[in-house]
């Protein structure tokens, strides 16, 4: 079984293997994925993280040793909206950002190591797990984001979309949620009012047939952060999310999911 780990700040997975398919998701700096089908160009790999599938180009192919495995390492990730991190044996640093991981870490040298390689991060992070408040982290996360742009498949404050924001949020929280807000919503307690919800709890939007196409976090008095067009906080109530430089509702309320304990 071939497993890779990604060496490069974010890697772009595509619907089909090729460069003008559409991104759908993106592999963070440290993430792991199979490998589970290969070309000349591409290859077909599988998520480690939330079992996201898709093409990936062979260039940015990392493969991991066959003894080194991160699921019982120390982990840590990386926390602030941008990271630097440099490899001892090359020239250069890199730029990663929040939600990367970077396991084995130690911290008295801010040490860590992909592959058969080790860094060292120049910046700040958490280890998991993370915050015994966990609902305020969630929103300090999330408020990390804001003003980022709006990027279908996107999972950085480069570009993100609306299910990324909540499941990249989350993971610095030691949560893991699956990666699309119609597979998101299938997790945690339903809350039948908006004024029942907490802050960190999720909500999720859908379209008249019902079908879920939108999610964002609940923060305080009736606020939700959420990407539309970018990383925004708008007003919520029992319809759905209202926006005020429009002066219309914009999405229609399905339901609120309470994930955090």
């Amino acid at each position: 079984m071939n497993i890779g780990i990604a060496d490069l700040s974010i890697i772009p997975v595509r619907r089909e293997p090729s460069e003008r398919s559409e991104m759908v998701t993106q592999i963070l700096f440290g993430e792991r994925y199979k490998i589970l089908e290969e070309t000349d160009r591409w290859v077909y790999v599988r998520l480690l993280y939330d079992d996201y599938c898709g093409w990936i180009d062979m260039k940015m192919v990392t493969l991991m040793e066959q003894n080194f495995t991160t699921d019982s390492c120390r982990l840590a990730m990386a926390s602030e909206t941008f990271n630097i991190v440099n490899r001892k044996d090359t020239w250069g640093n890199k730029l990663i950002v929040p939600g990367s991981d970077l396991p084995y870490f130690n911290h008295n040298d801010n040490s860590f190591i992909i592959g058969e390689y080790k860094y060292t991060l120049n910046g700040a992070y958490f280890e998991l797990p993370g915050s015994k408040n966990i609902r305020e982290s969630v929103i300090d996360c999330a408020l990390k984001f804001f003003n980022a742009p709006y990027l279908w498949g996107g999972r950085t404050p480069y570009g993100i979309d609306c299910s990324g924001l909540t499941q990249i949020v989350y993971k610095m929280n030691g949560i893991k949620l699956k990666r699309d807000a119609s597979q998101q919503v299938l997790n945690g307690d339903t809350m039948s009012f908006v004024e029942e919800a907490l802050p960190g709890d999720l909500a999720f939007f859908g379209d008249d047939e019902g079908t879920i196409t939108h999610v964002g976090i609940i923060w305080k008095h009736h606020k939700i952060i959420h990407a539309s067009g970018k990383v925004r906080i708008d007003n919520v109530d029992h319809q759905g999310i209202y926006n005020e430089e429009l002066k219309r509702y914009t999405h229609r309320l399905r339901t609120i999911k309470r994930i955090i304990k």
